[in-house]
């Protein structure tokens, strides 16, 4: 069992260890939905924050209180009335958004003081601040509704979260802020994530909620592997957004990306939507290459380049496993340092996550894609697909007609992106004189 429980241990710790590197003193805000703790989720929750801050990040938690407020009202007969998809705040509602509000910084702050117990993070204790970080303004009146006490952040004051934070404590942040003249105003848990992350110039923001993520495009082959797009370019989400309608329902998916889009454009590169109802997602979004929710990135955190002499060791190390197994061909350094120019790769936060070599016949107005390798950690991703992409991309600049790939156990990959078996008589001569006819080894051909 000791044997089995290193073997699997030993290599998910060195996969993890980069971003633990990576994250340290990085600052995040991550807005929680009010659906998640009454599902009961904040014990789960608050070990999680716990770990992620003892390995230096910076965190800042604005929860939220819908189904909590809605709860308080039912208990006075009072029912919540919407428009637009915001809470209409009323003098009764107001007084339920602060009893809710109250009591749940009561609990979240008990959760993070308890030791922590029976947990990764047995005996430690968060310290948390909380305070008037938030100045407000009311919302008005918009499309002939008076929002009454609903407001909207007019300015968060980053220098005291930041000075919090550089002391060591998680700040928490309420959805409630005030006017210069002491008036309260209810605020929407996304709206405020996304202002003390804009203000903070934050790492990331991360919305913890009732969706899985985000998919954008339906038709993409991917969809079937993933029902979410992992990474998600900012102006491929701004065109999403402007196809949508206005959403009403937390489940709409303008909801969340609206908010996500308004970060990355005013200096937030990474903005996720993740799942409470998958235990660990933070975790897992954080240290895991393209996580489990959606993220909306400003710059292209996925490099998809020509290698150079660089990343001959990059590229050794990701396709050793697979010619081990008889996956590939058994490549020497030597090999790829004379063909690094022919390789693609696709790197990750300076680790290679994929790569495939072409190698032109262009008496024959084809090539040969070889040597296309995705990392375990990240298959069923369409990592295979972008760079199929970039080499029929490189091969179409080349003046090839066709691509062809000769594979032993993926054909089945090759056929569902737009290859056709074909007789191995079909290969070029030079590529034919070194066919290996042992290996058997299918061929199969795109037409570009």
């Amino acid at each position: 069992m000791s044997t089995v429980f290193n073997f699997t241990f030993v290599p998910w710790f060195r996969s993890v260890a980069p971003y633990i590197h990576m994250h340290r003193g990085k600052t995040f805000v991550v807005g929680v939905v009010g659906e998640a703790i009454a599902a009961g989720k904040l014990a789960a929750i608050a070990t999680d924050l716990a770990l992620i801050q003892s390995m230096g990040v910076k965190i800042v938690l604005v929860h939220g209180f819908r189904p909590q407020v809605n709860e308080q009202l039912q208990a006075k007969g009072h029912e919540p009335h919407y428009a637009q998809g915001m809470r209409i705040t009323d003098e009764v509602a107001l007084d339920c958004a602060q009893e809710a509000a109250g009591q749940l910084r009561y609990e979240i702050e008990a959760a993070f003081s308890q030791g922590l117990p029976n947990t990764p993070m047995a005996g430690s204790r968060v310290r948390v601040i909380s305070g008037n970080f938030l100045t407000a303004r009311p919302m008005g009146i918009i499309d002939g509704v008076d929002f009454q006490s609903t407001g909207v952040v007019r300015k968060v004051d980053a220098a005291g979260i930041r000075h919090s934070l550089d002391s060591g404590a998680l700040v928490l942040i309420s959805p409630f802020g005030f006017s210069p003249t002491g008036e309260a105003f209810n605020l929407r848990m996304e709206e405020v994530a996304t202002s003390v992350a804009i203000a903070l110039q934050a790492d990331k923001l991360l919305f913890l909620t009732e969706v899985p993520g985000i998919r954008v495009r339906p038709e993409s082959p991917a969809a079937e592997d993933n029902p979410i797009d992992t990474e998600i370019p900012l102006a491929d989400a701004q065109a999403l957004l402007a196809r949508l309608p206005a959403p009403e329902q937390p489940t709409d998916t303008a909801f969340y990306l609206r908010h996500c889009v308004s970060a990355c454009l005013h200096g937030v590169e990474r903005s996720h939507i993740l799942p409470y109802a998958t235990d660990g997602a933070l975790l897992l979004e954080i240290y895991v290459h393209d996580g489990i929710g959606s993220m909306v990135v400003d710059e292209k955190l996925e490099s998809l380049r020509e290698a150079g002499a660089d990343d001959v060791t990059g590229i050794l190390h990701l396709i050793e496993p697979f010619e081990k197994d008889g996956t590939l061909v058994k490549r020497s350094r030597t090999d790829i340092e004379r063909d690094i120019a022919n390789y693609t790769i696709l790197e990750h936060d300076g680790v290679i996550f994929a790569c495939a070599a072409l190698y032109p016949y262009p008496e024959a107005a084809t090539g040969e894609m070889a040597a296309l390798t995705v990392s375990p950690q990240s298959q069923g991703q369409g990592d295979g697909e972008k760079v199929l992409r970039r080499i029929e991309q490189r091969a179409r600049e080349m003046g090839l007609k066709s691509i062809f790939v000769l594979t032993t156990r993926t054909m089945h990959w090759f056929i569902k992106r737009g290859f056709q078996q074909v007789d191995p008589d079909w290969l070029p001569e030079a590529r034919k004189r070194k066919y290996n006819w042992d290996r058997r080894s299918q061929v199969l051909v795109k037409h570009l």
